[in-house]
Order: C-alpha cells, then structure tokens, then sequence
C-alpha cells in the first residue's frame, strides 16, 4: 500500500507541475528538416516592429516578457509563403512583469551573466543568437485562429530541433504580417535542464515548468 501511495502521489505531483506550465498548443522538437528554398519575393524583416513574448512559470508563479528579432526574411510567391529566418538576439530578453532588483536579477540569470550561473538556462555570453529556419508551410482552410502551419529549424545553444506551430501571414499595405497564437517547446529539448524536475528529484515548489510559451509577432517589408 504504500509504494501504491507513493506512485500515486508522484503522478499527482508530475500532473500538477505540468498544469502549472503556459497555455498553448506544443509545437514539438524533432530532427532538423532541410531548409526551404525562399522562392518568389523576399521581404526583409523590420527588426523595430518585431519580436517574441515569452512565458515561463514555477509552482509558485510565472514571469513573462520579450526579446527582439534582429533580422531576417520572408519569401512570397503569388501569395503564398516559401520560406524565411530570422535570428533573434538574446542579450534582448527582458522580463515584463518584475521591477527593479528583482526584474535584473531575473533577465541577468536568464542570460547567464551571473557568475557560476552561466549554464543554467541561455548562456548568451557563449551563445548571444537564436535562429528558426523554415523548413516548410502548409496553408490552412477554415482556421479562424491561422493560415499556416509553419515548420522550421529551431536552434538554441548550438542545438538544432524541428518544430511546428500555427501561424497568421498576410500581406497588408506592401508588408508581410506574421503573428502566432501562443504555443510551447519543452526548453529541455535543448539541453536546458535548470530547475526540471524530469531531472532533478527533491525540488518541491522550487521546480521550473519545462515548457516555454511562446508568441512570435513579425513585420517584413
């Protein structure tokens, strides 16, 4: 009876920690797929009106925020989406919901500039990009939330994954508009393990969702 309790009490609490994680569809991590080949027209990325909001959450809490896309592309041809990337530079995490002290000493950990917490989560003075590469588009019909499943090469930390996610790209005014519903990658996927409790026993209320949520909001042109 009291292995039986203490299995049922593990699963309890691997359910909790899960719940306690952001909201939206996973986007998965497999191999890297070969990059799609930006045919018809490309639009440069307008680095000023893009970026990604982030959310990650703990049993005691979440934090939110953003970091900036520095450049890329989108290709169009006859309306419809080829290809693209773009490189987003994580010395721009910031977090959006703390002040002061308290809100550096968060994107300072996040960015690994705090010494003997270097490899905790992005490490950004050894890794200072992130890159996503589209591997692949495929419209979608009578989706009020996308037109696109966009499929693409991650990569952080020097680690590569494929993932998917649903995406709006339309053309307005001359500019392409990219803009997601929130969606999710396990961070442990590449390689950053940091308060998970899939891999580190014993830390209660310490433990760190393994996904990341994820919204992308992007103007080329």
């Amino acid at each position: 009876m009291k292995i039986l309790f203490k299995l049922s009490l593990m699963v309890f609490l691997l359910g909790f920690l899960a719940s306690c994680g952001p909201k939206g569809e996973k986007a998965g991590a497999g191999e890297a797929g070969e990059v799609a080949e930006e045919t018809g027209k490309e639009y440069a990325v307008n680095a000023a009106n893009s970026k990604i909001m982030w959310e990650g959450s703990k049993v005691t809490g979440s934090h939110n925020g953003t970091v900036e896309i520095s450049d890329g592309s989108i290709a169009m041809e006859d309306g419809t989406l080829t290809g693209g990337s773009f490189t987003i530079d994580m010395s721009t995490i910031e977090d959006e919901d703390l002040d002061g002290d308290m809100k550096a000493n968060l994107e300072n950990h996040l960015k690994g500039t705090v010494e003997g917490k270097e490899t905790d989560f992005f490490n950004v003075p050894k890794y200072p990009t992130a890159k996503f590469e589209i591997t692949k588009a495929t419209k979608l019909m009578n989706n009020d939330d996308a037109n696109y499943i966009v499929y693409g090469n991650l990569t952080l930390k020097d680690v590569t994954k494929e993932i998917s996610f649903r995406a709006n790209v339309n053309e307005v005014n001359g500019q392409i508009k990219v803009n997601t519903p929130q969606f999710t990658i396990d961070r442990t996927e590449w390689g950053i393990k940091y308060g998970s409790a899939k891999f580190f026993d014993g830390l209660k209320d310490k433990a760190i969702a393994e996904e990341i949520g994820l919204k992308v909001d992007l103007t080329a042109g």
